[in-house]
């Protein structure tokens, strides 16, 4: 009886402490209803407008003196005297976004206050002075991509300016040989000081270029330029707008274009020096787009073995190797034949063709002194030497020259014949396209071959920047095959199966032609020689 008197007294206080704590409760019930909806409504709003605990925590934890970062970017302005051995250097200062990893509680300094605005005024004699305020940037004034040492006192620097600037203004560059540091008795004096000299600019795209154009510049200097006491030095870039974009100013942007130590310098002379490592170098152009494995596979295995064991063969990635075009590459690679430059981050920038122009001059002066020819073509077209003669027979016999260029024979991208229906998708591509484009009367555009030493810049289609000879007297001893749009085409190519020698198609005239189809038993027996088997099994 004493339990049931304890039970119900026990629950008659429960009952007055609720009833006494009922304003609480219901504060606190609807606080939690509140953070709930709120949770519920955030999952539903875009990322830039989530919470993090980062975010709350100034608003949770006890005020704190906040912590400022600054992080600067320099740049120098050089002041070059007519005395141009004596240089006087200036450096400003500028605040940058501070680092992705830094505290997020960092607290950075506000940027420079903008100029004061120009107003249009009324002058004495009644005539509105209109105001014009400029802001920020239309293009870059230089965009670095590399520099190289072309001999003893002569440099290369390439990158991208902006058109405008070019084709309207006046840019000039200016290049300065800066020796490192070093007590040196043994060097001659003149070597331990700035040099400076004019840059000669080359502007190889011929004005294809959009945004950005490609700038060569030449920097060559009236003495050896071979480092200070401690050997090496460093190579800057002048870059002046002379008032283009704005005639109030002119703006000069100097870049380090070149770091070169002792020991780089010794590597170079003994390259520069020496007979070239390779008989043939190929430069290739941007690779974009969903490009077929299968073809890519074909080219490289029929150049491989048309160039020979001293041969080398550089490509560069604008976003075309995908995994596939990769398992394609990768024996190459490892059997030393081929070198894959990712060149993906100039797509920012925007210049002809994937800056086309600016990746071929980069393989140019980079390989210079490890080729005795370098070849310029796609992988759309395959190199051919007639039967009775070899590469090597054909390349002797343009020794003479520095450059000459390569008749096109372009190819049906979609007519096989008839015998290969039902069976063509066993068939290399250029094995069974083999009707060619034979109608008279066009230019067709050619590529080229140098001999990369006595050429200073180079284009797509040929160099106009060369010391020796060029000649396009070439029919009958080499050509190339070109299968247009076949290397980004994932499908089977054959559209149309024909039987006969030769048709016209939409007013083109058409002719079979198998001098490729001839060879493609033996470019597939190199191949499976060479690396096996690893590529049977590539697809389109």
């Amino acid at each position: 009886m004493s339990t049931e008197k304890e039970k119900e007294k026990e629950r008659k206080m429960f009952v007055g402490v609720v009833w006494n704590c009922a304003a609480e409760l219901k504060y606190l019930l609807t606080a939690l209803l509140f953070l709930c909806s709120l949770v519920t409504i955030l999952q539903f709003l875009p990322t830039r407008f989530s919470l993090s605990a980062s975010d709350l925590r100034p608003c949770l934890s006890s005020p704190t003196a906040p912590t400022t970062v600054t992080a600067t970017a320099t740049t120098a302005t050089v002041s070059l005297s007519e005395d141009r051995n004596n240089t006087t250097n200036a450096t400003t200062t500028a605040t940058a976004p501070a680092a992705a990893d830094a505290p997020t509680d960092v607290i950075l300094l506000p940027q420079p206050a903008p100029p004061a605005m120009e107003k249009d005024q009324v002058l004495e004699n009644g005539i509105i002075k209109r105001a014009f305020n400029p802001f920020g940037s239309a293009a870059y004034n230089f965009i670095l991509m590399s520099a190289y040492r072309g001999g003893p006192n002569t440099f290369a620097v390439m990158g991208l300016a902006s058109k405008p600037l070019h084709v309207f203004g006046k840019p000039s560059y200016q290049c300065q040989w800066v020796p490192f540091g070093g007590s040196g008795a043994e060097e001659n004096v003149e070597n331990q000081e700035p040099i400076v000299t004019d840059g000669q600019k080359i502007l190889t795209d011929w004005g294809y270029g959009r945004v950005y154009t490609v700038v060569v510049v030449n920097c060559t200097f009236s003495a050896p330029v071979i480092g200070g006491g401690s050997g090496g030095g460093k190579l800057l870039l002048h870059a002046a707008t002379n008032g283009g974009g704005d005639t109030n100013f002119n703006l000069t942007d100097t870049i380090e274009a070149l770091t070169e130590s002792g020991e780089d310098l010794k590597n170079f002379n003994q390259v520069y020096s020496a007979k070239p490592k390779y008989d043939y170098l190929y430069c290739g152009s941007s690779l974009f787009g969903n490009l077929s494995p299968q073809r890519v596979r074909e080219w490289l295995a029929y150049h491989i073995r048309l160039f020979g064991g001293k041969s080398h063969f550089v490509m560069h990635d604008a976003g075309g190797v995908h995994p596939g075009v990769m398992e394609v590459l990768r024996p190459w690679m490892e059997k030393g034949y081929v070198t894959l430059h990712d060149i993906r981050e100039q797509e920012r920038f925007d210049g002809y063709y994937h800056n086309q122009f600016l990746v071929v001059n980069d393989c140019l002066h980079r390989h210079r002194y490890m080729a005795k020819w370098m070849f310029f073509f796609d992988v759309d077209e395959f190199l051919f030497v007639p039967k009775k003669s070899t590469l090597k027979t054909v390349m002797d016999s343009f020794s003479e020259y520095t450059q000459f260029t390569i008749e096109q024979m372009p190819m049906s991208n979609k007519l096989c014949l008839a015998e290969d229906a039902g069976k063509s998708y066993r068939k290399w591509g250029f094995e069974k396209l083999v009707y060619k484009d034979v109608k008279r009367g066009i230019r067709r555009d050619r590529k080229y071959v140098v001999q990369p030493r006595n050429v200073f810049a180079t284009g797509v289609h040929m160099s106009q920047n060369t010391v020796g000879k060029t000649t396009h007297k070439t029919e009958g001893r080499i050509m190339y095959f070109h299968y247009h749009g076949t290397i980004a085409d994932r499908r089977e190519p054959c559209r149309r199966s024909v039987n006969t020698t030769d048709i016209t198609i939409d007013g083109i005239p058409y002719s079979l032609d198998t001098s490729m189809r001839i060879v493609a038993g033996f470019v597939k027996r190199f191949e499976l020689k060479m690396i096996g088997s690893v590529l049977q099994r590539t697809r389109q």
